[in-house]
């Protein structure tokens, strides 16, 4: 199961998958859902539809409600762990206050308890002043991966007819 980060939406509409341009990109997103192999979550819901753009049309006319996965109890009980992680690596607050009110805090602790792989653009960084992906990822034992590499796994063919 794979998990998608918000930044892989943004830039698939801003640069590599423009409505437009590569209609086959959203099509296949909404086929693998269906198949379970690929969601996201409720917080990157949030933070993809905070406008008026394509992406919001295409998040409120094309995902079902299984699409974005919700919060619930069970991924809520892998926060101390993520805390304690973030903690001992000696962020500064500001970067843990920020951390914690974004999505991608709620997008590890749902890839951990579903042992699942997160896709994202990030890549890991030494800075204490922004928590990483990435960087958590590698801490806890958490698989992560580009979207592109995603799509090779997944066997995605985008063919023109």
């Amino acid at each position: 199961m794979y998990l998608i980060d918000s930044n892989v939406f943004i830039q698939a509409k801003n640069r590599h998958y423009d409505f437009d341009f590569c209609p086959a990109f959203w099509d296949w997103l909404l086929q693998e859902n269906e198949n379970k192999n690929v969601f996201s979550i409720d917080k990157v819901k949030d933070e993809i539809t905070t406008g008026d753009d394509e992406l919001v049309g295409w998040v409120n006319n094309n995902t079902s409600n299984q699409f974005f996965l919700s919060t619930d109890v069970q991924t809520t009980t892998e926060f101390s762990v993520i805390n304690s992680w973030i903690i001992q690596q000696n962020y500064q607050q500001s970067a843990i206050n920020e951390f914690m009110s974004v999505a991608d805090y709620y997008l590890i602790a749902q890839a951990k308890q579903r042992d699942a792989i997160i896709v994202t653009h990030e890549i890991p960084s030494n800075s204490l002043r922004k928590i990483k992906i990435p960087n958590v990822c590698i801490g806890l034992g958490i698989n992560f991966v580009t979207p592109f590499m995603m799509l090779k796994k997944l066997h995605a063919k985008f063919i023109l007819q």
